[in-house]
């Protein structure tokens, strides 16, 4: 039987530990590109989420321009009510659509505020305050963008 002469032995050692190292880096390749992975799919997920809520509040300023000119004693045309009150709810389901529950909540519940202001019922105590509503909306907002974005950036 033959033994192993001490360069045979080093040759063999260079092998397993070029082997080794090979593997050790592609496992660190392998996080790093997964780890920009997450992050690149966190940051879309978030530009989706932006859009959608500043598509709603596009739609829902719109509405209060409504409002307002009718308070000042504006006319406006019925048409043009009703195509403000079709995007502020095409722009709600977005919201639904992309967003968590609890901003999509708020957003529904804004949307539902100015909806019954339009139509008539701003005088009426059970119609909700377009204000509290608005704030309820935003403050979700901002958690909606800030948590996740936390979340994506730590996780």
């Amino acid at each position: 039987m033959e033994t192993l002469t001490g360069g045979t032995a080093l040759a063999l050692a260079g092998v397993v530990l070029g082997t080794l190292g090979t593997l050790v880096g592609q496992h660190l390749a392998t996080r790093v590109e997964n780890r920009r992975h997450q992050w690149e799919r966190a940051a879309t997920e978030r530009a989706e989420r932006k859009a959608a809520i500043m598509d709603f509040l596009g739609s829902a300023q719109r509405i209060e321009l409504v409002l307002d000119s009718r308070h000042l004693g504006l006319s406006d045309a019925c048409g043009t009510d009703e195509e403000a009150l079709h995007d502020l709810w095409l722009a709600t389901k977005a919201v639904e659509l992309v967003c968590a529950d609890g901003t999509a909540r708020a957003a529904q519940e804004y949307a539902e505020a100015l909806h019954a202001r339009v139509r008539g019922g701003a005088a009426s105590p059970a119609v909700p305050a377009k204000r509290e509503r608005r704030a309820a909306f935003m403050e979700a907002a901002r958690g909606e963008l800030s948590d996740r974005r936390k979340r994506a950036v730590t996780g």
